[in-house]
């Protein structure tokens, strides 16, 4: 299995979201950088894992970066017990927050973003840079190193980037080889 969403694909579209926090956005700006961060309710980490997507935007506030959370994976018996779970699960982690925070009830962000990225586990981060490509996916420890260089457009030329990259594929492939088996 082969990733098709990689460093330097254009970033997939928004889509099929509910926006429980923040104005709704539909599309990717150009000349704008964009920090999308997959996180689900299941998750153990889920209140530290918002707690420093929190952080980051506020230590990035004045870069005009901009961050968002989107919900994928949820189980629940329906969408909206789903939605009040998001929802719920938002209010206790972050209860003032200005970080725009979506649920993906349709599953299409999760396969257009995720799966397509080799990245079976959330949570996960994506920078979509200047040029509405995918400048990183990983994790969100690493946005400290990284977006300052997305920033100052140095990060995907660099070394450091395609190293990352490469290690990022080579393990979603191993995963995804050890489910198909």
């Amino acid at each position: 299995m082969a990733s098709s969403l990689s460093s330097g694909s254009p970033a997939p579209s928004i889509k099929a979201l509910d926006w429980l926090r923040g104005e709704p956005l539909s599309y990717f700006q150009l000349d704008k950088i964009y920090v999308v961060e997959f996180f689900s309710t299941t998750c153990g980490y889920l209140g530290p894992e918002l707690s420093d997507l929190a952080k980051l935007h506020k230590k990035f506030s004045d870069t005009g970066v901009e961050f968002i959370g989107i919900a994928a994976s949820e189980k629940a018996a329906t969408a909206d017990d789903a939605r009040a779970g998001v929802d719920a699960s938002i209010t206790k982690s972050l209860p003032n927050t200005n970080i725009r925070m979506g649920f993906d009830h349709s599953g299409e962000m999760d396969e257009d973003w995720l799966k397509a990225s080799l990245s079976f586990h959330v949570p996960k981060t994506f920078v979509v840079d200047r040029d509405g490509s995918i400048a990183f996916i990983g994790d969100l420890v690493m946005l400290q190193d990284v977006l300052p260089k997305v920033i100052d457009g140095t990060w995907r030329a660099s070394a450091e980037a395609k190293n990352a990259e490469k290690e990022r594929i080579a393990e979603g492939e191993t995963y995804a080889a050890q489910i198909v088996s």
